[in-house]
């Protein structure tokens, strides 16, 4: 039995948030099928946010249509919920030779302890969420496991490859899989998207930064006749944000909607830029992202450089855009198609 920490424990010293196989590994048994009526892959990932089933959620249909199945390794069950579509397993419940992967979003806490408990597991590191430029603890302890692994983009594999302590070619680019149904921009005069962190920390996490200064602008542009919609992060506290209308449809959805979008930057940042909705990240004290996150719109760490950011935003350039977001369409296939080749193959060499 494993001792089972607590969740702040496990998540304080995480970085938040999360290519690529080579092309021969992306190529090799790209049409072979077992001959076999259970699955044709079997990956198990383990995150930076043990419960963050968020990040895997975007996968689960190609990957079921590529013939696999993935789960998630949580510490617990307690946080999750009965409605949770991605399949989830304890460190206790998990056995090696369910699977053929392990699939790590970074080398923190979390993932680390993971690839100790299942060492006979080849691993491969895939960026599921923003890592910063900053080795990861678990990167040495990782590294002679590790396949070539996933990054979404350009400037997301620069920053994973530092993370992980791996060479950035060794890293394929396959794109955002939640942009391969990019929702159609058709912004509503007048609305602000506010695009959360998570304001408390609590026993799923830390704090981000600069939540206040978000709160601040918010109440600022609706009291100057802005209408706020508020896309919310999983972990965010809602009510904190009960003065104004909520988008149930999710942060990305809605940002189609919005003249602007003004948060906390994060991963949804490139998705949004995506959509072509320009941005304001709010950069308080404490804040530490990547660069290529703050390079996607306009940065402000006071109100008064919040509101006139929003009168001025402008959407990211093209060039800027490719390197931050990377290939739009099939990102979820190709990703799909990576773990099966990377699974068929050491499923030879074990």
């Amino acid at each position: 039995m494993h001792p089972r920490p607590s969740r702040r424990a496990l998540l304080a010293a995480t970085a938040l948030s999360s290519a690529t196989v080579l092309p021969a590994l992306l190529t090799d048994s790209a049409t072979a099928v077992p001959a076999s009526d259970g699955p044709r892959f079997r990956i198990a990932v383990a995150t930076n946010e043990p419960w963050g089933t968020y990040h895997v959620r975007p996968v689960l249909d190609d990957i079921a249509a590529r013939g696999g199945e993935i789960l998630q390794v949580v510490p617990d069950l307690e946080g999750i919920g009965a409605e949770e579509t991605v399949p989830v397993r304890t460190l206790e419940q998990m056995r090696a030779e369910d699977v053929d992967l392990l699939v790590v979003n970074g080398a923190t806490d979390w993932p680390g302890r993971v690839a100790a408990a299942l060492p006979e597991l080849p691993v491969l590191a895939s960026s599921l969420a923003y890592m910063n430029a900053v080795g990861g603890p678990h990167a040495a302890a990782l590294r002679p496991r590790l396949l070539p692994g996933t990054a979404g983009s350009d400037a997301e594999a620069e920053t994973f490859a530092v993370h992980m302590g791996v060479p950035v070619p060794s890293l394929r680019v396959v794109g955002i899989p939640e942009l391969d149904d990019l929702p159609e921009r058709v912004p509503e005069p007048g609305t602000v998207l506010i695009a959360t962190s998570v304001t408390h920390a609590d026993e799923t996490g830390a704090a981000a930064p600069g939540t206040e200064l978000l709160l601040e602008t918010a109440h600022a542009l609706a009291g100057r006749g802005r209408r706020i919609l508020v896309g919310l992060h999983p972990r965010e506290d809602r009510s904190l944000w009960s003065d104004f209308e909520i988008a149930e449809e999710g942060t990305l959805a809605a940002s189609a909607r919005a003249e602007v979008v003004v948060g906390i930057p994060g991963s949804v940042f490139p998705k949004i830029a995506a959509v072509g909705t320009p941005l304001v990240g709010i950069t308080a004290d404490g804040i530490q992202v990547p660069r290529y996150l703050l390079d996607l719109g306009a940065s402000a760490s006071t109100l008064e450089e919040a509101l006139a950011a929003v009168e001025r935003a402008e959407p990211v350039e093209k060039r800027t855009l490719r390197h931050v977001v990377g290939p739009l369409g099939r990102a979820g296939k190709t990703y799909a198609q990576v773990l099966f080749a990377a699974s068929r193959r050491v499923g030879r060499e074990r």
